[in-house]
């Protein structure tokens, strides 16, 4: 018996708009890379239904991407200024996202120079990076939502091909984040925890004895990077400085008012 073409399991009508999606962008010549759950099975081999497909662009991209579709008579937003617009047709939509939630992983020149190419729905495409795709996913720890099962599904398949020295660059002064990430894997995988190098583990544990001998910033608090509700007590409350602001000013004050509203708009 043979498997169904992914064509026949996503149906016609979203098989065409998406299809239809990477064309139109292919003609207009706007660099882009496909990510989210075609990335994710194709690096994992974990195949999931979904009814939106996503792209990743540089920022100054989006625009063009949303006023190409707009005029082709789809509907479109910036949903999110700082991160992420929007393509629909009938019950189906194309996220157009050039950062992340939190304004940390924002696309560049580096996610193409390291894209992978592959095929998606019948169409030679580039794939946004493995690392790059542990580094956005990496800050996704909310209650109703944490990553972390994804990124040991992906290191428990790629972990051995990573570049692990361009990686931690990824994450740079949050690289206790990907400390984690890596000390869960080992957790939820003991029979493949050797795929990660060794020299990565003892760099990351001289970098924790180093810092544990200083405190940090004082009144800063990192985990609006992890969760954009469950540390609104930390700002709102108990006066610490909000890491999204400071120091690489992630997001505006503005951002961060919008992103916070739509908490309640999506439960």
């Amino acid at each position: 018996m043979q498997s169904p073409t992914i064509r026949q399991t996503l149906g016609e009508p979203a098989y065409g708009f998406y299809r239809e999606a990477l064309e139109r962008l292919n003609e207009a010549g706007i660099d882009f890379m496909v990510g989210g759950a075609y990335a994710f099975g194709h690096y994992t081999g974990i195949l999931r239904d979904t009814k939106d497909f996503d792209i990743f662009v540089r920022p100054d991209d989006c625009r063009r991407v949303l006023d190409l579709f707009a005029e082709a008579g789809f509907h479109t937003e910036l949903t999110f200024p700082h991160w992420l617009g929007k393509v629909y047709w009938s019950e189906y939509f194309v996220d157009v996202i050039f950062s992340s939630g939190n304004g940390v992983a924002r696309v560049d020149d580096d996610w193409f120079a390291h894209a992978q190419p592959a095929t998606v729905l019948d169409m030679p495409v580039h794939l946004i990076p493995v690392e790059e795709m542990i580094w956005s996913k990496g800050f996704v720890v909310e209650r109703e939502r944490y990553d972390g099962a994804d990124v040991n599904h992906v290191l428990r398949a790629r972990a051995a091909q990573l570049d692990w020295k361009r990686l931690p660059q990824r994450f740079g002064p949050h690289w206790r984040v990907l400390f984690s990430l890596v000390v869960l894997f080992g957790f939820a995988y003991p029979g493949e925890r050797t795929q990660v190098p060794e020299w990565v583990m003892r760099y990351f544990i001289r970098r924790l004895e180093s810092e544990a001998q200083t405190a940090g910033p004082k009144h800063l608090c990192r985990g609006t990077l992890l969760s954009r509700e469950q540390y609104l007590v930390d700002i709102e409350e108990w006066g610490y400085q909000d890491a999204r602001l400071l120091p690489h000013e992630y997001m505006s004050s503005e951002d961060i008012e919008h992103w916070t509203a739509a908490i309640s708009a999506q439960k």
